[in-house]
C-alpha cells in the first residue's frame, strides 16, 4: 500500500508541474538528454583513456553526477577511477554499471573507411565509451522518476575502470561495494538488441617474465642465456597444451618484450597470457599446467621466470526471470530512426564486411530470447555472482561489426552509435522502474538467484588477494 499511495501522490503532484510530469516519463527523460548522451560519449571516445588511468574520463561522469545531485564516494576499491554515486532513499537499491576504459594498439577516426589517426594509440573498439554514457543517461532518468512519482528506492551508479584486461569490478566486488545492492543492470554495445541469458567464459591472465644472460650474439653466443628464447619455448609448450585441453577452453598470448637488436641476446623478455573456460574451476585446474611450462622454459633455456597474475574472472550467471523482463522491455521500445546520413554513413561501414554483411534492418529488431554460451570474458561475472544482475545488449555499431575492430571505434564516436545508446538507456530505466515497483519479479528473481549460486556459495576470486594492477597499462 505505501508504493500505491506513494504513486497517486506523485500523480496529483505531476498534474500540477508539467516538468515533473515529463520526468515521470522514462522515455522523455531520456530523450531529454540526448545532447549529453552524445557530447558525454564523443569526450570518452576522444580521450580514450586505458585501463585504470581513465581519470579524465571517470572525472567527467563524476562531474555530470554531481550536478544531478548524487553523492559520490571516490576512490572506491583502492581504484583512484572507481566511484559509487547514489541518489534516494529506502525502496529497493538498484545499481548500473559504467564502463569507460579503451583498448590500446588500435584507433580510428568516425569515418566509415580506414582512417587512424596519427599519434593516437588507443581506440574504443569495445564502446566502452557508449556503455558509460548510456548507463549515466539512465541513472539520472531513474533519478528523475523516482524523484517526480515518490516511489522509494535508491539508484547507485558504479563508476567501473579497466575491464579490459584489469579487472575493475573484480577488485569492486571483492571489496562488498555491490554486496547491499539489490539487483544491478548492465549493458554493452554490439550490433543487435538482444537481453539473450549469456553465460561468458572464466579467465585468468598473467604476465610471464624471463630473465637470462646479455651477449654479443655473434661474437659470443656461449655466454648467454635469451630470455626470450625462454619466452619463445613457453608459447611452444602452451600451444601443445592445446591438444589436450576441452572444446571450450581458450590459450591467447602476445609477447610484449622481447629484445631491442639481433645482435644483443636479450636478457629480458615477458609474453602475456589469457587462459579462458566455462568453468572457473577448470581455469583453476588448468593453471597450473601453464605455470608448468613456464618454469620448464625457463629450464630448458638457462633462464629464470617469475609471473604476476593480471587479472581474473568468474563467468556470468544470468538470471532467467530478469532477462526474460529486459527482452520484454526492449520490445516494447520504438525502433531506432537513423537519419538519411546516418544511413548512409553505416552503409559505407558495412562495405568492409563483404557480401555476407547483415541487413541493416538488424539494427531495428529485437533478438529472440535465447540462453547460451559467449566465448568472451567479462568482470561483470563477479557482480553477477554478488548481486542479481540484468544484461542487455544494444545495436550501437553497424550490424556485422565485432568488437575490438576499426568499425566499432568508429560507431562509438559517430551520432550512430548514440543512437544505439539511448535505446539501452530507455530499456535499463524501464527494467528499472518495473523492478522498483514489482515486487513480485524481486522475489522470484531473488529465489532463482540463491538457487543458481548455492546456498552454500562462497564467493572466491580469480586473482587471489592482489592489489589493483594500477600500472598494468603503463
Amino acid at each position: 500500500m505505501k508504493t500505491a499511495f506513494s504513486l497517486i501522490a506523485g500523480t496529483i503532484l505531476l498534474a500540477a508541474s508539467p516538468a515533473l510530469a515529463q520526468q515521470a516519463d522514462p522515455i522523455a527523460a531520456v530523450d531529454a538528454q540526448e545532447e549529453r548522451t552524445e557530447r558525454v560519449a564523443k569526450q570518452i571516445w576522444d580521450w580514450a583513456e586505458l585501463g585504470y588511468l581513465e581519470l579524465k574520463s571517470s572525472g567527467l561522469l563524476k562531474t555530470e553526477l554531481k550536478g544531478e545531485g548524487f553523492a559520490i564516494k571516490e576512490g572506491v576499491a583502492d581504484i583512484p577511477t572507481a566511484f559509487v554515486a547514489e541518489w534516494g532513499e529506502g525502496g529497493p537499491v538498484i545499481g548500473l554499471l559504467a564502463e569507460f576504459d579503451a583498448l590500446p594498439g588500435i584507433n580510428q577516426s568516425s569515418s566509415p573507411t580506414r582512417d587512424q589517426v596519427d599519434g593516437k594509440h588507443a581506440g574504443h573498439a569495445c564502446g566502452h565509451n557508449l556503455f558509460g554514457a548510456g548507463s549515466l543517461t539512465a541513472a539520472i532518468a531513474i533519478k528523475n522518476w523516482l524523484e517526480a512519482t515518490g516511489t522509494p528506492g535508491r539508484v547507485r551508479l558504479y563508476g567501473t575502470p579497466a575491464e579490459e584486461g584489469g579487472s575493475g569490478k573484480v577488485y569492486m566486488a571483492r571489496a562488498g561495494l555491490f554486496d547491499d545492492a539489490d539487483f544491478v543492470i548492465d549493458w554493452h554495445p554490439a550490433d543487435r538488441n538482444s537481453a539473450a541469458s549469456r553465460k561468458s567464459l572464466a579467465n585468468r591472465s598473467a604476465k610471464f617474465r624471463f630473465r637470462g644472460i646479455s651477449a654479443h650474439a655473434a661474437g659470443a653466443p656461449e655466454r648467454g642465456r635469451s630470455a626470450l628464447d625462454g619466452v619463445e619455448a613457453m608459447n611452444m609448450m602452451a600451444n601443445m597444451m592445446r591438444e589436450h585441453t576441452s572444446m571450450d577452453t581458450r590459450i591467447h598470448y602476445v609477447i610484449t618484450e622481447g629484445g631491442a637488436a639481433p645482435n644483443v641476446v636479450p636478457d629480458s623478455a615477458e609474453v602475456f597470457y589469457y587462459l579462458r573456460h566455462s568453468q572457473a574451476d577448470d581455469v583453476r585446474e588448468m593453471w597450473p599446467r601453464l605455470e608448468a611450462a613456464a618454469k620448464g622454459a625457463a629450464m630448458g633455456t638457462g633462464t629464470e621466470v617469475d609471473w604476476e597474475i593480471i587479472h581474473g574472472n568468474n563467468p556470468t550467471l544470468p538470471v532467467e526471470a530478469l532477462q526474460l523482463m529486459m527482452t520484454e522491455k526492449l520490445r516494447q521500445l520504438d525502433p531506432i530512426e537513423y537519419s538519411a546520413e546516418e544511413l548512409e554513413w553505416a552503409r559505407t561501414i558495412q562495405k568492409s564486411f563483404g557480401e555476407n554483411a547483415p541487413a541493416m534492418s538488424q539494427a531495428q529488431q529485437i533478438q529472440p530470447h535465447e540462453v547460451l554460451t559467449g566465448y568472451g570474458s567479462t568482470d561483470v561475472g563477479d557482480v553477477s555472482r554478488a548481486v542479481p544482475t540484468v544484461s542487455l545488449a544494444a545495436a550501437a555499431w553497424v550490424p556485422g561489426t565485432a568488437a575490438h575492430s576499426w568499425q566499432a571505434v568508429a560507431a562509438s564516436g559517430h551520432s550512430y552509435g548514440t543512437k544505439g545508446t539511448q535505446f539501452a538507456a530507455k530499456a535499463m530505466t524501464l527494467a528499472a522502474i518495473e523492478l522498483y515497483t514489482n515486487p513480485e519479479l524481486r522475489m522470484k528473481a531473488k529465489a532463482e538467484f540463491v538457487e543458481a549460486r548455492g546456498e552454500n556459495y562462497v564467493y572466491e576470486s580469480l586473482l587471489g588477494d592482489r592489489d589493483p594492477p594500477l600500472d598494468y597499462r603503463k
